[in-house]
């Protein structure tokens, strides 16, 4: 019989949080996705920018408020990086299998 682990989906709180600079003292956030992949390779998702009102140009980034930015949870395999716009500051959201918490840590020797 084998033991089996829960892993949790997509609206799972099991993830890691770094907070840089300033931490979250500003009102509007860059957001950047990033995909974990199963070879270590960490790969920018293709998130579409959102258009700027009724013209055919697109934002350069997508952008979050202060309550959005705290509300974040990211998938299994997902990093979140959130930047300021004023101080630069911001977090990091590791989902669980990105930051390593389910890996087998055993060493071979």
């Amino acid at each position: 019989m084998s033991a089996a682990i829960a892993i949790p989906g997509n609206t799972a709180s099991t993830f890691v949080t770094h907070f840089f600079g300033s931490g979250l003292s500003d009102e509007r956030y860059v957001v950047e996705r990033f995909k974990a992949l199963i070879d270590g390779d960490i790969r920018r998702c293709p998130d579409p920018a959102p258009t700027k009102g009724k013209g055919r140009r697109r934002a350069n980034y997508v952008t979050a408020t202060l309550k959005a930015v705290k509300e974040l949870r990211p998938a299994r395999t997902e990093i979140i990086v959130c930047t300021g716009l004023e101080t630069r500051g911001g977090v990091q959201i590791w989902g669980d299998i990105a930051s390593g918490l389910f890996h087998d840590r055993r060493q071979k020797g």
